[in-house]
């Protein structure tokens, strides 16, 4: 009855935000054009989607980018796949990995339909899928509640329910646990992932690791990064991946600290998001740092231009969809969020390359497998400025070998994962 009430009110408040989300796109379209691209797919208006696929929503690059090895695996057992996207960064990174399965007809790649019921509705008639599987834990109520009333099984994947969330959602009437609880089940990164979705009514778990440890990694970006490394003549280099707003003073006053170390490092200095990137630049510049832009450093192919100015502090990463070269460089990363209340960002992508990674105190977006990587003595929490250029001065504190250990120990997520959807897919085909 009180979801009832809840799905009630949620459906009226649509026909008030409607216009209001149409804004918020012409307004982020401004600033990246794909935002406004392809309207009509934000209404449920699809064309020549493959049929009967596995849909997987990934709302934006990170979860695509999680998403990539469970869906090569998908492909190579014969299945479809639609992916749903928010953002233009999600978009553009599966037309550019899954391009031949695109043009071959295996893949499509779209807007995810606002949430409302009869956007849902036409996107189901689209395609039919036989299986949804929302990456991470995108709890959206018409998402979730008409794939229910279409019979459509749709599943959390690679989910995690971190504590900070839980002390959230345990608040007043529950609405956000209400609806985790009409998923037809979850794939989830550990045991005590599992006890907390259970606890909330989640039904159908699957204990199947985090599909992170499985990404590719991709080859050119290795290569460039070989070709580049011998014009930093023999200075250490120190990746900061995915700095966000709130955190850049922290960061900036542990680089001029470094500065002072012989041979001086180079930073390489990456932001989040891309509209940060000018604004991050002039950071740099006024703090007196000098500063040398990928894009005009370095080509398209990342080679470089011209002559290397090696009396440069900062590389800054003005670019998407090359963070495996920023971090292929470094001999110690830094991973952003840490910094910030929304929490720390990815930390496998450097351990994969087997580069230390250190973060700020925020961890519990990425409590699996941060904790593990922690105490495997891989991974380090640190809480100001001091701390982390004292942690950055040092070489000791791991080892490739300690980091190969524990990439070692937590791949595999992709094949059990799979594994487990064809039992979910059998199990609703025979009931």
């Amino acid at each position: 009855m009180i979801l009832a009430a809840f799905l009630f009110v949620y459906r009226l408040l649509w026909l008030v935000l409607t216009p209001l989300v149409l804004i918020y796109l012409w307004r982020r379209g401004q600033r990246d054009p794909d935002y406004s691209q392809h309207l009509g797919e934000r209404f449920g208006s699809y064309a020549n989607l493959p049929q009967n696929p596995i849909w997987i929503h990934a709302v934006s690059l990170g979860e695509l980018r999680s998403a990539v090895p469970l869906a090569r695996d998908l492909l190579d057992t014969g299945e479809a796949i639609v992916f749903t996207h928010f953002t233009p960064a999600g978009r553009r990174e599966a037309h550019k990995v899954f391009a031949d399965d695109i043009t071959a007809g295996r893949v499509a790649s779209v807007w995810v339909p606002l949430d409302m019921f009869w956007t849902y509705g036409r996107f189901f008639r689209a395609c039919r899928p036989k299986m949804g599987l929302a990456m991470e834990i995108e709890i959206w109520p018409a998402m979730v509640m008409s794939a229910r009333a279409k019979g459509i099984p749709l599943y959390m994947c690679n989910a995690q329910y971190p504590s900070k969330s839980i002390t959230r959602d345990n608040k007043g009437l529950r609405f956000r646990q209400r609806i985790m609880g009409k998923f037809a089940g979850a794939f989830v990164k550990s045991q005590l992932q599992a006890d907390r979705f259970a606890a909330v009514g989640v039904p159908n778990i699957h204990i199947t690791g985090e599909l992170r440890f499985d990404q590719p990694i991709p080859p050119a970006l290795l290569t460039a990064a070989n070709a580049f490394a011998p014009h930093l003549t023999g200075r250490p280099v120190i990746t900061l991946a995915s700095a966000v707003e709130g955190e850049d003073e922290i960061y900036i006053e542990t680089i001029q600290t470094l500065q002072s170390q012989s041979p001086k490092p180079l930073i390489i200095y990456v932001p989040r998001a891309p509209e940060r990137f000018g604004v991050v630049e002039a950071m740099l510049r006024n703090a007196g740092l000098s500063v040398a832009k990928r894009s005009t450093v370095l080509d398209d192919a990342l080679g470089l231009k011209g002559d290397w100015p090696d009396d440069i502090d900062v590389l800054l990463g003005d670019s998407m969809g090359e963070m495996y070269f920023y971090l292929a460089l470094a001999d110690r990363t830094i991973v952003g969020g840490g910094f910030h209340s929304h929490g720390a960002h990815n930390i496998i992508e450097p351990l994969a390359l087997a580069k230390p990674v250190a973060t700020g105190p925020v961890t519990f977006t990425i409590e699996y497998p941060f904790a593990e990587a922690e105490a495997a003595g891989v991974a380090k929490s640190i809480k100001d400025a001091s701390e982390l250029t004292d942690l950055l001065a040092r070489s000791d504190w791991t080892t490739p070998d300690d980091i190969a250990a524990f990439m070692a120990a937590h791949s595999g997520a992709s094949r059990k994962t799979v594994a487990a959807i064809q039992s979910e897919l059998a199990r609703h085909t025979s009931s």
